[in-house]
């Protein structure tokens, strides 16, 4: 999920997340961790504090005024092995093999879609 830096609205982080915050805490089904009292208001959640529980990775990028949030990790036990892509080479646009590690180094982000 990304997001503007500083406080989010609630709607959006619980629609983003799948976690609601409720009187129990962060809440996904049957599973709720407990919160502090200042993670959240009836508006605003703090990011970093509900993120920190959750074990979800924060981003930032300062320059844009931009955060991403990862997938909780602690929590449910998912969590990614290694931040580092295999080989890959794709066709471009026009066709031309394109290797992915010609970009190491810089931020990359891959959109993947099927049509199943």
């Amino acid at each position: 999920m990304i997001l503007v830096d500083g406080p989010v609205d609630r709607a959006t982080f619980e629609a983003g997340t799948g976690w609601a915050i409720t009187a129990r805490g962060a809440c996904k089904a049957e599973l709720c961790v407990p919160l502090p009292p200042d993670a959240a208001t009836e508006a605003r959640v703090d990011v970093d504090t509900v993120a920190g529980r959750l074990g979800m990775p924060v981003v930032r990028d300062e320059a844009h005024d931009l955060v991403a949030v990862g997938p909780e990790t602690t929590v449910t036990g998912r969590a990614l092995s290694t931040a580092r892509a295999p080989a890959l080479e794709l066709p471009d646009f026009d066709g031309h093999p394109f290797d992915l590690a010609t970009l190491h180094g810089q931020k990359v982000i891959l959109v993947a879609w099927a049509s199943w």
